[in-house]
């Protein structure tokens, strides 16, 4: 767990009110919730318990909040120094997840006097209040959530990106359902990951097929609660990210109603702090470069990513081959475009409400 100074944890109070304020709303109707196993309002506790340092059980996980990769107990975060890059990631992170089992990185910067320190996060919220409040110097996530974090007043900074492809995530019913097209979810109970990549492909997808968002009855829940939701009729459709996504279709026979191909670019971001970066320019590059070395090596030996990534998120291998045949590898500098399509997503969310201030994408850009 993190250490329990006073002012540690007041730190992860403040910031944790602030970020959560901003993603604030239910996570699930009553109706829903009463079926599952941990309660929605049990659920909102969790997420919030963890920025605060306390164990949390989210999807199908039971990993700490944040785990060191040292001891594989909850250990605080070190202090930052001249020689040690403190790096959050999630287990389904493939590029990051592969650079720690693999140690290039800490051989890489044993050369240059610096140490590495993983920490392990069950969720991206965490992880973004944890680099917020100081606590680690590296992270990733999808699109969306950075966009939540920076319009809460995090000093967040991209340092570059992964091309996902809108391939990989979908909105899904069920094999019997009568729903055949986007425009009859009109009325209807969509699960969804509030403030995750899916949030904005929800928009897109209803938008393409004439409707607002005010026309379903969005039903927010993250996949653990989700998927037991979507299987047992409880909600109309899922929006969904693979690699939970592949599981969902080769488990259920689920059916994809649309896909993101076409509507959403769906990249992945690997985020670092204003003052990390300015600070230590020198071990950001390594970081990025390392990570180059084995999204390359990943993109061409996707069977041994699927069979590590079984082992690491135990789930099916034949998921996983299948969610590798539609993921995008490459980790690259952020250009215009990218930019553009993440303020895209930010003034779409502003309009909405999502996020109660409009932001600027490029303010917070590494110029490395």
């Amino acid at each position: 767990m993190w250490r329990h100074s006073s002012f540690l944890n007041a730190k992860l109070f403040s910031g944790a009110s602030r970020l959560f304020r901003t993603m604030q709303g239910s996570f699930s109707d009553r109706r829903i919730a009463s079926s599952l196993r941990l309660s929605t309002s049990r659920r909102f506790f969790l997420l919030t318990a963890a920025s605060l340092g306390l164990s949390l059980t989210i999807a199908a996980c039971t990993a700490p909040a944040a785990t060191n990769s040292a001891t594989n107990t909850a250990a605080p975060a070190s202090p930052a120094t001249s020689s040690l890059v403190r790096i959050g990631y999630q287990k389904s992170a493939t590029a990051l997840n592969l650079l720690k089992s693999k140690g290039d990185l800490e051989k890489r910067l044993q050369s240059e006097g610096a140490t590495v320190e993983w920490n392990e996060f069950a969720a991206g919220p965490q992880m973004l209040e944890a680099l917020n409040v100081g606590s680690i110097d590296f992270a990733y996530t999808g699109e969306t959530p950075p966009v939540f974090a920076q319009a809460a007043g995090a000093p967040l900074v991209y340092v570059a990106y992964e091309p996902l492809g809108g391939a990989a995530e979908a909105i899904l019913v069920r094999k019997d359902s009568p729903i055949q097209s986007v425009a009859e979810l009109k009325g209807k109970r969509v699960a969804l990951n509030k403030g995750s990549n899916v949030h904005y492909l929800l928009v897109k997808a209803l938008e393409e097929a004439g409707l607002k968002y005010t026309d379903i009855q969005p039903v927010f829940l993250p996949p653990g609660d989700a998927r037991p939701a979507f299987e047992q009729g409880s909600v109309d459709a899922w929006v969904i990210w693979d690699p939970f996504f592949a599981a969902t279709e080769k488990a259920t026979g689920a059916r994809v109603l649309r896909d993101g191909e076409g509507i959403v670019a769906n990249r992945g971001f690997f985020l670092s702090t204003q003052k990390f970066t300015s600070e230590q320019p020198a071990l950001t590059k390594a970081v990025v470069d390392e990570l180059t070395k084995v999204s390359d090596w990943a993109e061409g030996n996707s069977n041994e990513v699927a069979q590590f990534l079984s082992t690491e998120l135990k789930i099916d291998k034949a998921a996983l081959d299948l969610a590798e045949t539609r993921r995008g590898y490459g980790v690259k500098p952020l250009d215009s475009e990218v930019v553009d399509g993440q303020q895209q997503i930010a003034d779409t969310f502003y309009q909405l409400k999502l996020i109660p201030k409009q932001i600027k994408i490029s303010d917070a850009v590494w110029k490395g």
